[in-house]
């Protein structure tokens, strides 16, 4: 029995290329302004967030938070995605604590984030929306809530 397309290592890793070039394209090209909400708002919420926070918390929780919000501001990660990532041995090695504070404290719409991850994988590898949905929530995808892949998924244009 064939491994579901969303499981097979080279289309996990085009799917990463893919995240790249896009992330590439965003800070080298185009203002991006369609598809990203308010950068002065995001920004003035997060410097709020991160004041309130400075006092209270160690340095290795201010690095991994700030991580945490730039792989949601540039590559529109999950939660779960988030967290993966800044614990992988492979990723940014963070402890599990720090970690976790970030992916809690992070300043992200994670509806918007699987909108966004969503609209790759339909308008750029021509996937269908159920295909697209099965991506968003695998675990060995996106990671991303039924209820955050379902907004997505409906919201395709």
């Amino acid at each position: 029995m064939k491994k579901p397309i969303y499981k097979r290592k080279w289309f996990i890793a085009v799917v990463i290329v893919l995240a790249l070039l896009i992330v590439a394209g965003g800070c080298f090209g185009g203002s991006g302004e369609e598809s990203k909400p308010d950068k002065e708002a995001t920004e003035a919420t997060t410097e709020a967030t991160t004041e309130e926070t400075t006092e209270a918390v160690s340095q290795e929780y201010k690095n991994a938070l700030a991580k945490a919000q730039i792989y949601s501001d540039e590559m529109y990660m999950s939660k779960a995605g988030i967290y993966d990532q800044l614990t992988a041995d492979a990723g940014e090695e963070f402890p599990e604590d720090a970690a976790q504070y970030a992916v809690d404290n992070v300043d992200a719409d994670w509806k918007f984030n699987a909108l966004q991850k969503a609209k790759v994988y339909y308008e750029e590898m021509a996937m269908s929306k159920d295909a697209v949905y099965e991506q968003l929530i695998s675990d060995y995808g996106e990671q991303f809530t039924q209820e955050q892949a379902q907004y997505a998924v409906d919201n395709l244009k």
